[in-house]
């Protein structure tokens, strides 16, 4: 019976469009080359080529190249005669002799060394290799599929990576899009997640994400794409404190030992209270403090002025002290914005952030980053 393709969760386009793209390659039996970040699920669309192709039948082997020495590598995927080297008492067959008439995923294919890599594309051209330390030629037929999320031309032009077997390696090449580039999916695969946590807690059901929730899984960079959001959300259920409340608080930085931080969209080290105070984290620090060094004559006089106001005698009381730190952080940013020709980037510098703690304020405050139509 027909294995099922792995199932890949998401309908953004970027993702259709990588689908389709290994759908197609799929029928055609040639070396195949996989790119895409770290967690962005190089090894499920590698899967999903096997099974599409008319060797979905056969063996499918993965081997980390990456998590194996030189030479362990080389035994492992071409094998060894009894005394090739001291502790190799008999013989040993390869991940290539075992994976005939089927499917080898090379994962990591960029930390590989040159003398393996010309071995490889031996087997590529002509379907022959030795096992380490023999002396007979073997015929394979093997369909290699690789990945990596480094920059193989790149390595080439430097001597690291060989041009001969990149040009064999990507007869086609499957690029893989990163989380951030995939919005439409991320509350979709965040819910599959979910549900798997909640199975594995012994939850009847998912009670759901908070709005705010939402809102920071939306607004993080997500740099380890798929894995990573796995990992947050599997974290937050498990700390969550009643599984009947839906998931408010979202754990995206276990090192800080706080059980109960709530993780802003500013990032790891941003605290909220009640949704309006915060204080970007120590990786910008630096930046803040050249902007406001940078800017302390245009912003003192607003300064004193503000000061003054909050220690004089005419306030009336009481105040909401939420809506006027509300209002006092739209008042930077727009001023920011102003000041930056509307560049998020630009207007991030300036007051110590981040581009994407930069984004997640300009949607909480529904601030216009360009011109609307009308207006045009």
């Amino acid at each position: 019976m027909k294995r099922h393709t792995p199932t890949i969760i998401g309908t953004s386009t970027p993702l259709t469009a990588a689908l389709d793209h290994i759908s197609r390659l799929a029928s055609i039996d040639r070396p195949a080359l996989i790119v895409g970040e770290r967690g962005t699920g190089k090894e499920l669309a590698a899967e999903r080529l096997h099974y599409l192709s008319h060797r979905w039948d056969q063996t499918l082997t993965k081997v980390n190249c990456g998590a194996i020495t030189e030479t362990l590598l080389e035994s492992e995927l071409f094998g060894h005669e009894a005394g090739a080297f001291t502790g190799a008492t008999k013989q040993h067959a390869g991940r290539f002799e075992l994976t005939d008439g089927g499917t080898l995923f090379l994962d990591e294919l960029a930390t590989m060394s040159t003398r393996l890599q010309e071995k490889i594309l031996r087997i590529i051209e002509y379907g022959e290799f030795e096992r380490v330390g023999g002396q007979r030629t073997l015929q394979v037929d093997v369909r290699i599929v690789a990945a990596t999320n480094a920059d193989l031309p790149a390595l080439a032009d430097r001597g690291v990576f060989r041009w001969d077997l990149l040009d064999r390696l990507s007869f086609d090449v499957v690029h893989l899009p990163p989380l951030r580039d995939r919005e439409r999916d991320l509350l979709e695969l965040a819910q599959h997640f979910s549900v798997g946590m909640c199975t594995e807690l012994g939850w009847s059901y998912f009670p759901g994400f908070t709005p705010a929730a939402m809102e920071c899984l939306q607004s993080h960079h997500w740099p380890g794409n798929i894995r990573e959001l796995k990992n947050v959300v599997e974290r937050s259920l498990f700390r969550a404190q009643n599984p009947e409340d839906p998931i408010n608080d979202i754990i995206i930085d276990p090192f800080h030992d706080t059980a109960a931080r709530k993780i802003s969209p500013f990032g790891s080290g941003a605290e909220l209270g009640d949704g309006h105070d915060f204080s970007p984290d120590s990786t910008h620090d630096a930046a803040h403090e050249k902007s406001r060094d940078r800017h302390h004559d245009a912003t003192h006089s607003n300064e004193s002025t503000s000061s003054t106001a909050a220690h004089s005698g005419n306030t009336e009381w009481p105040i909401s002290l939420k809506s006027r730190l509300q209002e006092e952080e739209r008042r930077w940013l727009a001023a920011a914005l102003a000041d930056s020709g509307q560049r998020q980037n630009d207007a991030a510098s300036l007051l110590g952030l981040s581009y994407h703690q930069m984004r997640a304020l300009v949607r909480k405050h529904q601030l216009h980053t360009r011109p609307r139509r009308r207006e045009q």
